[in-house]
C-alpha cells in the first residue's frame, strides 16, 4: 500500500466526518468515513454512499468490490459481518494487541476476519491510486484490525469536550441515508454516553503505547483554526496540503465536494461552501443533570485534554 490510512481515533459525535471531509478536500487523499461499518451499513443494507448513489451502485465501491472479492455478491457478506461482531469488540483489545492470548477458535476468526480487511484495503488501495486514505471509523479495535492486516496508518486522535459530545448524543436525528425505511441515528444518555467516551478515548491511547503513530487534537482547536491546525499535523500524519483549501480556510469556508464515504454524521452529504463556527448551544441546552452526571464521569479526560470549562462544539453551516 503506497501512502497508507490516516486512522481518525476517538469517540463518535466528536466532529470527525467533518474533520474527515476537510481532509478529503486535499489533493491526493481520499475520504471514506467509517469503513468499519462497511459491511452492514454499505453492502447489506445498501445505504447511500457519501456521492449521493446508494453504495452497490456506485461506480468507485463496485470497483473496490470487484478487485477485492469478485464483486460484493461473490463475498458472505453476512459471515463476514457476523466475524466483526464477535472480534471487532472492546474486550477484544488484548486479542488484538497480542493474538497469542486469543482462545483457539477466537484465534482462527481473527484470522479469517483481517484477510478478508487485508484484501479490501488493497483493493481500496489499487482504485485510489495509492493516494492517502482517511478512514473516520475511531473505534480503536479496527486500527487493530488494520494493523494485523497489514495496513500502514497514522492515528489521529480527535477528542472534544465531553459535554458537547453528550449533547448531540442525546438530539434525535433522522439518518439521511436509508434506501428503504427511514430511521434515526443512535442515542445514548449521559450515562452510557459518559462511560464510552472514557472507553473508547482511553482506548485509543492504547495504540500509542502498542508503537502506532499517534496524534492528538482537539475538535474546537480545529474550528478556531483549520488551516493552523492542518499545517501543524500534515507533517505529523503524513498529509499532503493543498493550498488552495488552506486559503478558504483561513477564511473560515471551505468548498465541499461529495465524498465516497460509507458512514458517519449525516454532515457527510453537504456540498459547496460550508462556513465553521462555534458552537455552545450545549451551554444553554444541556440539562443540568445530565450536564453535571458527564462532568463527574469525565473529569480525568477532561483535565488531560484541556478542558476548563470553556465554548466547545463546532458545526458545519452553509453559506
Amino acid at each position: 500500500m503506497t501512502s497508507g490510512v490516516l486512522f481518525i481515533a476517538g469517540w463518535g459525535r466528536s466532529g470527525s466526518t467533518l474533520l474527515d471531509r476537510l481532509l478529503g478536500q486535499m489533493h491526493g487523499v481520499e475520504s471514506v468515513g467509517e469503513m468499519r461499518d462497511i459491511w452492514r451499513r454499505g453492502v447489506l443494507e445498501n445505504r447511500l454512499c457519501g456521492c449521493g448513489q446508494p453504495f452497490r451502485r456506485c461506480p468507485f465501491w463496485s470497483q473496490v468490490g470487484q478487485l477485492a472479492f469478485g464483486g460484493w455478491d461473490a463475498l458472505d457478506v453476512e459471515h463476514v459481518d457476523g466475524l466483526r461482531r464477535r472480534v471487532d469488540r472492546p474486550w477484544c483489545l488484548p486479542f488484538l494487541l497480542d493474538r497469542r492470548l486469543a482462545p483457539p477458535a477466537l484465534r482462527a476468526q481473527i484470522d479469517e476476519y483481517v484477510a478478508v480487511v487485508g484484501r479490501l484495503y488493497r483493493a481500496l488501495d489499487e482504485v485510489t491510486g495509492g493516494r492517502l486514505v482517511v478512514d473516520s471509523t475511531k473505534i480503536p479495535t479496527w486500527s487493530l484490525i488494520l494493523r494485523l492486516a497489514g495496513v500502514r496508518q497514522q492515528v489521529l486522535h480527535l477528542v472534544r469536550d465531553s459535554r458537547g459530545v453528550m449533547y448531540s448524543w442525546r438530539k434525535q436525528v433522522v439518518r439521511p441515508d436509508a434506501t428503504g425505511e427511514a430511521d434515526e441515528m443512535l442515542r445514548y444518555g449521559p450515562l452510557t454516553g459518559s462511560v464510552r467516551y472514557s472507553l473508547y478515548n482511553t482506548m485509543t491511547h492504547v495504540l500509542q503505547l502498542a508503537g502506532l503513530p499517534y496524534t492528538r487534537v482537539r475538535y474546537e482547536d480545529l474550528v478556531a483554526d483549520p488551516a493552523g491546525l492542518l499545517r501543524q499535523v500534515a507533517p505529523q500524519v503524513g498529509l499532503p496540503l493543498d493550498a488552495q483549501v488552506l486559503d478558504a480556510l483561513e477564511a473560515g469556508t471551505c468548498a465541499l465536494r461529495p465524498t465516497h464515504t460509507v458512514d458517519g454524521n449525516p454532515n457527510r452529504f453537504a456540498t459547496g461552501v460550508v462556513r465553521l463556527r462555534v458552537d455552545d448551544q450545549w451551554r444553554r441546552e444541556l440539562p443540568w443533570r445530565a450536564r453535571a452526571v458527564t462532568t463527574v464521569l469525565t473529569a480525568p479526560l477532561l483535565r488531560a485534554y484541556g478542558y476548563n470549562d470553556r465554548p466547545a462544539v463546532a458545526t458545519g453551516e452553509r453559506v
